[in-house]
Formats: C-alpha cells, structure tokens, sequence
C-alpha cells in the first residue's frame, strides 16, 4: 500500500509539473528544469525562489549580464534584498544596460531600507561619495555603522581606516568617482 502511495503523490507531481511546463509538457520526457533557460523563463513569468534568484550570480559570473539581469531585477522586485545589491552592481558597472549610478544608487538604498548589510555598507560609501546621489558623508558613516554593527566585515574594516574609501575601493577607480562639474 506504502508503494502505491509513493507511485500516485509521484505520479501527481509530474502532472503539476507538466501543467506548469504548458501544452504537450507531459510528453516531454526531458523537460528543461534546471537550467539557465528555464530560470530565465520562470524570472520573466515572476517565478522566482532562492535557486531561480542564486542562477543570476552564476551567469553574470560567466559573462551573460543579460540573462543575469533579468533574473536580479525579477528577484529584486520580489523583495529579494541581496539581488538589489547585484543589481546595483550590475548598473555601476554597465553590465546588461548602460552604466547608470543613479540607478545603482537606488537599488542600495532600497536594500538598505529592507535591512541588508551589504545594502547599508553600499549606500553608505554612496552617501560618503555623493555617487548616484546626493552626499552625505555623516549619514553615510551612519550606514556602514550599521552594517559593521550587523558584522560586515569590510564595513569594520573601512570604519578601521577612518572612513577612508581608498580601503576598500582600488585607487584605478577614483575617475568614477570624480564630481562630473
């Protein structure tokens, strides 16, 4: 009995599956399920959970920022704080879009807002530089206090430096950082 049990919950799960997948999914007999295609597919139909959102790291890693891109903006807008602080990377570094700080800005402080350590360190430096934002260096000691408090170690590390942003930004990255007037 403990057999035909198993066969009838596996034999329910394919067919949720299969209608998941659409028309004719049930005749598949290898359907796309743990791959790039498919994470990208249930991204763009607002799918997304922790395996869907973690694919967007492994294909910005290898080069495909579209894709990646797709997926952090999916999870982000789902609340997922750790894919806005990608998508702030994605946006200050031109990676499937155009460079855009004010945009990656955003995405910091929104992770920041939701409490992300890596979100709050970011605005922080932001706030410090004035970089897709408006400075404020008080407030932007503030914010990686936080995230230092929280244990962040590269926060504790730049607070160990007085604040000093060459800490833990290469000097080859200060033209970035230059007031653009």
């Amino acid at each position: 009995m403990r057999i035909l049990s198993v066969i009838f919950a596996m034999t329910l799960a394919g067919g949720a599956y299969a209608a998941e997948m659409g028309p004719g999914a049930e005749d598949n007999l290898n359907p796309d399920e743990l791959t790039w295609q498919r994470n990208v597919q249930l991204a763009e139909d607002g799918k997304v959970d922790m395996m869907v959102c973690a694919s967007g790291y492994l294909m910005t890693k290898s080069g495909d920022h579209a894709n990646a891109r797709k997926i952090f903006e999916a999870c982000a807008e789902a609340g997922y704080t750790a894919a806005m602080t990608w998508m702030s990377y994605m946006e200050n570094n031109g990676f499937g879009g155009e460079y855009n700080p004010d945009a990656a800005a955003q995405w910091d402080k929104r992770a920041a807002e939701l409490g992300d350590p890596v979100g709050k360190f970011n605005h922080g430096i932001n706030l410090m530089r004035g970089h897709g934002i408006a400075a404020d260096p008080e407030m932007g000691r503030k914010y990686v206090d936080q995230a230092a408090k929280e244990g962040l170690k590269i926060a504790r590390r730049l607070q160990g430096a007085g604040y000093d942003l060459d800490e833990v930004t290469p000097d080859a990255d200060n033209w970035r950082y230059a007031p653009l007037f």
